[in-house]
């Protein structure tokens, strides 16, 4: 099952066990199950720590295994496959059980430790999903260090049935006690806070209780993150807000044009910048997104930023760099049936929609690369583009016209999307050039038409142009003394994760400078 590069790499983790661990598996007679029941022996073999245990009659899901302690019932369970993305979920679930710390803030796990309410978690993953592992991991977390609360990743493509019975139409979906819990990516923090009522009062009063900042910066993908660490390393105290860490970079599978890095995936970067703004005295402040901004009554005075918790926060100075978000098609019955059809990302979801016709909105990069994508998975795309041609790159154009299962539609304006009530069936839309309206049946439907810059909030405080970007001078500087903004949320052209990360540099320089010059 592991080839050997996994193994070694494997071998070498399971060396910082703590405490023996126990692999128990529910299987059949599948091949599932003997693909199962090949990796859990394998595993076993490459520590004296693990051990593995068949009891056919412990779960009603066949294939699953639970990664546990012996003795013991508590720990996370997975059902179906556990590779793919989910490998890593796999290895930071045996290490934890086995005694090996998290990297979570200690008092986010103090707080999952202490709820005591009884919490049975499932969350569907799809093995090509790049969301799908880090709302596993921090449900399998929960699950170890509380025994209260159960958690089963369940592999889709495995469990299709239950895919259909709960009409799942994106991943990752999880459900809390049978009942629909969230959709898309979650972090841990975003996870505790809808579970525990106080969660959001403790929030906003252990940041309340901050010092001001010389500068803080709201938003922590690569703009916000490079931001960071220029500040810091000018020796001045950084804050660095934002909801999840990575921001759009995230949402990214393959990143080939980041300079000096030929190849890497989004939320490998994410990582990276993560770490290496660990490296610097930084205080983070994930899971936290901003609602208003209250200027500083004198220049050089302190400005505030209200969190949605009800926090607020202050600093000297401030970085925007709240980045941007998918652009919506604002047509009738898309927010009806946005995850139960409608969906904005191909590789998360697009497994889940094997053997059926879908349909990609947007003829840019985004949208032929997810036709193309696609095409390998699902019976029939149809690509709809609003404009008289098609704005993606040459190459991608003549790969998609190439593809047998592809229908591209040009001057193709959507005008609403249809379904039975439960699940999309599929869409209408309208040709600019004879006005005529068809319709489209199709079980889903992939919007890949830009971004929209996430400065509503700013609204009357910052000035900003017709698209809602913050207009930048050329040192980054907002409208308001004090304020600097960068990245995807600002007039600066090309969106590109290398550019954002100039920007947030370039801003921090141009905060410190602020800075220096009104002490």
């Amino acid at each position: 099952m592991l080839d050997t590069t996994m193994t070694t790499q494997l071998q070498a983790y399971l060396e910082k066990l703590t405490k023996p661990v126990e692999l128990i598996a529910t299987l059949d007679d599948s091949k599932q199950s003997a693909e199962i029941r090949e990796l859990l022996v394998q595993i076993a073999g490459l520590s004296d720590k693990v051990s593995f245990l068949e009891q056919n009659d412990r779960a009603e899901r066949k294939p699953s295994f639970l990664i546990t302690n012996p003795g013991s019932e508590q720990g996370p369970r997975f059902a179906g496959s556990p590779l793919g993305h989910e490998f890593t979920s796999l290895v930071l679930a045996l290490l934890q059980t086995g005694g090996h710390p998290s990297k979570e803030a200690q008092q986010l796990l103090t707080q999952v430790r202490e709820l005591d309410t009884e919490l049975n978690f499932e969350t569907y993953y799809s093995l090509s999903c790049h969301n799908c592992p880090d709302v596993v991991q921090a449900l399998n977390l929960m699950a170890i260090l509380n025994p209260n609360i159960k958690h089963t990743a369940i592999d889709g493509a495995v469990f299709q049935n239950e895919i259909s019975e709960r009409n799942i139409m994106g991943v990752p979906a999880v459900f809390l006690n049978g009942q629909p819990f969230g959709q898309g990516r979650l972090t841990l923090a975003e996870i505790v806070s809808k579970v525990d009522v106080e969660a959001d009062k403790k929030a906003a009063a252990a940041l309340n209780s901050r010092e001001a900042y010389d500068v803080l910066i709201v938003g922590s993908g690569p703009a916000g993150a490079a931001a960071a660490i220029y500040s810091a390393r000018k020796g001045i105290r950084t804050g660095l807000m934002g909801e999840r860490f990575g921001g759009q970079v995230l949402d990214t599978v393959d990143i080939e044009n980041y300079i000096s890095i030929p190849k890497t995936e989004g939320a490998r970067l994410a990582g990276a910048l993560k770490a290496h703004v660990d490296d610097y005295s930084v205080d983070v402040i994930d899971s936290q997104s901003a609602t208003r901004l209250i200027p500083a009554p004198v220049e050089g005075g302190l400005h505030q930023i209200e969190t949605a918790s009800g926090a607020v926060l202050k600093a000297r100075s401030l970085i925007l760099a709240t980045g941007a978000r998918w652009r919506n098609m604002n047509v009738p019955g898309e927010d009806q049936y946005r995850t139960r059809g409608v969906t904005y990302c191909p590789h998360c979801d697009g497994p889940l929609f094997k053997g059926k016709r879908v349909a990609v909105i947007g003829g840019g990069n985004s949208g032929v690369e997810a036709a193309i994508d696609l095409a390998g998975i699902v019976e029939h795309v149809t690509l709809l583009e609003f404009a008289a041609e098609m704005k993606a790159d040459r190459v991608l154009q003549d790969k998609v016209r190439s593809l047998s299962n592809v229908n591209i539609i040009l001057n193709a304006q959507t005008t609403e999307v249809r379904g039975d009530g439960e699940k999309l069936t599929g869409m209408d839309y309208q040709d600019r050039i004879s006005g005529d309206i068809h319709h489209l049946s199709v079980a889903g439907i992939f919007v890949q038409i830009g971004l929209l810059p996430n400065t509503n909030w700013l609204e009357g405080v910052i000035e900003r142009n017709r698209m809602g970007e913050i207009l930048i001078d050329a040192k980054c500087e907002s409208s308001l003394k004090g304020v600097f903004a960068a990245g995807d949320c600002t007039t600066v052209p090309y969106k590109q994760i290398i550019i954002a990360s100039g920007e947030g540099a370039k801003a921090s320089l141009s905060a410190f400078d602020y800075l220096i010059r009104t002490r």
